[in-house]
């Protein structure tokens, strides 16, 4: 057979079908994100300074795609890039929360900065939380099939060894058979990242990462993404404010040394 020009040669598109999909905008309920500014404003009344913090957006194992909640860990990092989060943090603010609560995401405070975007350190900081997080939020969203060169048939009880060094993988089966498609499982999973300042601004963003489960291939991707206002019903009351202000009198402390990440943004 002849081909007019190599564009006959293509190999044929390899087969997937959708199983499910992950978030393309954040779902957030009114009472997070009135939290998550409230802290900003405490931080500022308390310390009587702009400064940056960090937090974790919260959701539920019953649904996980939705920020319920914001935590506020001990901002113990704040040496000179107090950004600079650890999975081992992570891990350790987890366990503190109640059973059915957990991280689907990270939010800070850019305070006064003219910087309204991400930094080069939250996008390391992205990949931290994203590797965490992860394995609680991942679900199957494909089946993908596999291409595999010189795919060998054997039949069990019918080879010796010496058969298995043919090919690049072997199938072995209890039956004869000529021809098979292999699809592998993809699962998908995703953190929501958040930033905000001072002047009300907010910038947000959903980070994805995909794994196949027989092939290894992993892919990493992110959007910019839209905030969806959730009325869960839940209000945040002079109760409230007042245990959140005790928070941020203990767990934000003022950083006498620049961080490095505001000499990046500038």
């Amino acid at each position: 057979m002849r081909f007019k020009s190599l564009s006959g040669l293509k190999r044929a598109e390899l087969r997937e079908i959708s199983l499910a999909t992950l978030p393309q905008s954040i779902n957030m309920a009114n009472y997070a994100r009135e939290k998550a500014f409230k802290i900003n404003e405490l931080v500022r009344i308390v310390h009587e300074d702009s400064l940056e913090w960090y937090g974790f957006a919260l959701g539920t194992t019953s649904n996980p795609e939705l920020i319920t909640d914001i935590g506020l860990p001990p901002n113990d990092l704040n040496l000179q890039d107090y950004t600079a989060l650890s999975s081992e943090r992570i891990a350790e603010f987890q366990e503190s929360l109640p059973e059915g609560v957990i991280i689907n995401g990270w939010i800070h405070s850019h305070g006064a900065l003219i910087f309204k975007h991400f930094s080069k350190t939250d996008e390391k900081n992205h990949q931290v939380v994203l590797d965490f997080v992860g394995a609680r939020l991942r679900k199957p969203v494909a089946k993908r099939e596999i291409a595999i060169k010189d795919l060998v048939f054997l039949l069990k009880d019918q080879f010796v060894e010496e058969d298995l060094g043919a090919g690049s993988v072997c199938l072995i089966t209890d039956a004869p058979i000529t021809a098979a498609t292999i699809m592998e499982t993809i699962y998908g999973s995703f953190c929501y990242a958040i930033v905000i300042g001072d002047e009300g601004w907010h910038e947000q963003q959903i980070h994805y990462k995909e794994n196949g489960v027989l092939s290894g291939h992993t892919a990493l991707s992110s959007k910019g993404a839209e905030i969806m206002p959730v009325d869960t019903g839940r209000v945040l009351t002079r109760l409230d404010i007042s245990a959140l202000r005790d928070e941020v009198q203990e767990k934000i402390h003022p950083n006498t040394n620049p961080p490095v990440e505001m000499m990046e943004r500038m």
